[in-house]
């Protein structure tokens, strides 16, 4: 079967999506202390968030990979993104507690936070019919 390049601009972008959140997930566990460092201080056991959040971006991947589950996957990866959004503007808000990068990294990152929401929501919502594909791009 022929693929347009909207079906491998979507196929590259639930890679994207998956490789993302394969590195994260496991980021998560390998710099625990990283991750943990970056709750906002008003929310309790930054640990155990790190390692829930860490689990479901992992669990998130395994969901894009199966064709069934690849869109519930992608709605729970889009709100984990939204939930830890409060770290990223922590960073924002106090640099001086992250000096390792400046100021206008971090206001950046949350810029890229929207458009990698806008990856997760187009690469696995359901294929348009013209692409040809049903229920969004498949593995080969």
């Amino acid at each position: 079967m022929k693929t347009d390049n909207s079906a491998l601009a979507r196929r590259l972008g639930l890679y994207f999506v998956m490789l993302w959140f394969s590195i994260g997930g496991i980021g998560h566990f390998v710099a625990t202390g990283t991750f943990a460092s970056i709750v906002p201080p008003y929310l309790s056991d930054p640990y155990a968030l790190v390692y829930v959040s860490g689990a479901f971006e992992l669990l998130g991947v395994i969901g894009l990979m199966i064709l069934r589950t690849r869109r519930i996957a992608g709605i729970g990866l889009f709100l984990l993104t939204i939930a830890v959004t409060p770290a990223n503007v922590q960073m924002w808000l106090h640099p001086e507690l992250y000096p390792i990068m400046p100021q206008w990294v971090y206001l950046l990152r949350l810029f890229a936070q929207v458009g990698l929401l806008a990856c997760i929501w187009w690469s696995t919502r359901p294929a348009p019919k013209a692409e040809g594909i049903r229920n969004g791009p498949q593995f080969p």
